[in-house]
């Protein structure tokens, strides 16, 4: 299940190697977030007939999608951690690992800087 509404609402996070309008402040360092998770034997047996018929794995998928929102929250959380208020430059990386390709590693990376104060 995806959850809905997870990130914190004062940290911006960008791909982007500034912020329009904002001035950085304080570059403070690279930070990740890395999450490995498992891939399920049912899933596994969904895929293969998907993958062997056509279509998508809606299982793949949402572990996908969760793994990634887990990593950018963790990584959100270092920043946080260390005083920053943002996280610029950010890139998900994925790697499949183990013997049997059973495992999804998702790595966010990204710059913690400070910015001037937000109006929200």
């Amino acid at each position: 299940m995806i959850k809905e509404n997870w990130r914190d609402k004062t940290m911006i996070v960008t791909t982007s190697p500034n912020i329009e309008g904002k001035q950085i402040i304080e570059y403070k360092k690279i930070v990740f977030g890395e999450v490995i998770t498992g891939v399920n034997f049912m899933k596994d047996i969904g895929a293969g007939l998907r993958n062997f018929f056509g279509g998508r794995s809606q299982g793949y998928e949402d572990e996908l999608i969760n793994a990634r929102e887990e990593a950018i929250r963790e990584m959100e959380q270092r920043a946080k951690d260390i005083g920053a208020n943002a996280v610029i430059g950010v890139d998900i990386d994925y790697e499949v690992l183990g013997a049997d390709n059973g495992m999804l590693m998702v790595t966010a990376s990204g710059t913690a800087v400070v910015i001037e104060a937000q109006d929200y």
